[in-house]
């Protein structure tokens, strides 16, 4: 199986400005990601997709591969992962190169244990799924089967039950996407224009110190863990 890693940055962080090329611990927040996708066994190729010049530069010195500049309209705020994604696919296949699937490794969830990446690609591959996703596990007190949503000035149990589970260790394990990881198969990405599929995989990594860096208390949370780990 052939596979293309893609590291997505664009240069309009509002949250944090240049948030991609900050220095965290004395590196590049990108940096963190490309070591990791360099460690990789299992990707054929990896690459960057941004419009910035000043990521260009950096991620250069990383010798990551920059093809292409991200257009415009994939660089807003509004713009969406799966789109970036086949953006990245159809420029190569106008120029005849083919991947069966798409490894997307976000740089603002820097700290991926050793090998998660071909963790994840190995279970991708072993599962026939359509799609592999890197999750945490949700703590009780936010299981879904514990949620409510308003109702027309009422609560209902957000998963439609009628009854709640009332005993905790009756609950089933939920968890949620941590944006380290995810894979998708090429043909899911552009025929069904989805990101997940049906069948989806995923690898736990609840127990691995995380972060997904969207805000300045997140960087400081970042920075935090960087210090204990030192």
């Amino acid at each position: 199986m052939k596979i293309l890693g893609l590291i997505p940055a664009r240069g309009g962080s509002k949250g944090i400005p240049g948030k991609n090329i900050k220095l965290l611990g004395g590196k590049p927040l990108l940096q963190y990601t490309v070591g990791s996708a360099k460690n990789s066994k299992l990707l054929n190729k990896v690459i960057l997709s941004s419009d910035d010049e000043d990521i260009f530069q950096i991620a250069r010195h990383l010798k990551l591969e920059v093809p292409f500049k991200r257009p415009e309209h994939l660089a807003e705020d509004s713009s969406s992962s799966l789109e970036v994604v086949q953006h990245a696919l159809n420029y190569y296949l106008k120029k005849g190169i083919n991947f069966d699937a798409v490894c997307l490794l976000q740089s603002t969830t820097p700290f991926r244990k050793a090998g998660l990446i071909d963790e994840c690609i190995l279970n991708f591959k072993d599962g026939n799924f359509d799609s592999l996703v890197s999750v945490r596990e949700v703590p009780e007190h936010f299981n879904p089967h514990w949620i409510f949503e308003e109702d027309h000035g009422s609560l209902k149990i957000a998963t439609g039950e009628e009854e709640i589970i009332s005993r905790r260790q009756d609950l089933p394990k939920a968890y949620h996407r941590d944006g380290a990881i995810y894979i998708t198969k090429t043909e899911v990405l552009l025929n069904e224009n989805s990101l997940f599929g049906e069948k989806i995989g995923f690898v736990n990594t609840s127990a691995s110190p995380y972060v997904n860096i969207d805000t300045p208390e997140d960087w400081r949370k970042a920075e935090e863990l960087l210090d204990n780990k030192s």
